[in-house]
């Protein structure tokens, strides 16, 4: 089954990191934020990614064919140019990088891959976005429902103190503590080919029109994600994220309430 990564915007809150290259190449741990995402799948023998690119989209071609020399050791023979690869890790992922424009919003973008996807079932999700999904419960879910989609829904990170007041009296004050259920679009979507139907035109975002429309005509369900789910929107997400990592295996590789061992499916580049 194939997983779209959307992965051209302009990432403008992120504007420090890029105006030099694009929103999925920023690094968390060393590592483009792409990647991580792409971890996850993995981990759930995911294997087959598209990458709807369009800002920048040169910067993300040039790596994903750099990728095998990167993360593994090579030999070259000076006198005339003779490469021999010697592996140092396995990576059997199939990654397509697809220009979809550079303004082309994303519905526009997934309209676009038409042809790639192959008339069947495929999952699609944002560059930017990293949880611990149990894919397999995932699809297990949207197959059960027999709907055309399913979004994931997850619960945003808390990010202020809560105040819980009897007229002006303030009778509670906590710390960023998450107490009422809000349910958000956390990407990890699964869509059946009948979804393309749904997209209109390049200038068309995904998150309105379509799954609007998906939605009245009762095609679209909610896979509810209670596990961690964070956004790179912003700076300070990067470095959140990028201090999670540094404990170790970082949460979004957390399934199962089992620590996943760094070197099952963490690919270095």
């Amino acid at each position: 089954m194939k997983t779209v990564l959307l992965a051209g915007g302009l990432g403008s809150r992120l504007a420090e990191e890029t105006s030099r290259i694009p929103k999925p190449m920023v690094e968390v741990a060393g590592r483009p934020i792409m990647l991580h995402v792409m971890d996850i799948y993995s981990h759930w023998g995911h294997h087959d990614f598209i990458v709807a690119c369009g800002y920048k989209c040169m910067l993300i071609k040039s790596f994903f064919h750099e990728l095998h020399l990167l993360t593994n050791d090579f030999t070259v023979a000076l006198g005339n140019g003779g490469m021999t690869l010697r592996p140092t890790q396995s990576i059997d992922w199939n990654v397509s990088v697809v220009d979809t424009g550079q303004l082309t919003m994303t519905g526009g973008r997934l309209r676009r891959l038409r042809d790639w996807l192959d008339n069947e079932t495929f999952m699609v999700t944002y560059s930017d976005g990293v949880g611990n999904v149990d894919i397999d419960a995932l699809l297990a879910f949207h197959r059960a429902h027999g709907g055309l989609a399913t979004v994931t829904a997850v619960q945003p990170p808390a990010r202020f103190g809560n105040l819980e007041l009897q007229g002006n009296q303030v009778v509670e004050f906590t710390e960023k503590v998450q107490k009422y259920e809000t349910w958000i679009n956390g990407g990890f979507f699964v869509f059946e080919p009948g979804v393309l139907d749904y997209l209109q035109g390049d200038e068309e975002p995904l998150e309105q029109g379509p799954l609007g429309r998906l939605a009245q005509d009762g095609q679209l369900f909610a896979y509810k994600h209670k596990g961690f789910w964070h956004p790179m929107d912003t700076v300070r997400d990067r470095d959140t994220l990028e201090g999670l990592a540094e404990k170790g295996a970082p949460p979004w590789l957390h399934f199962h309430d089992t620590k996943v061992p760094a070197s099952a499916h963490y690919i270095h580049a």
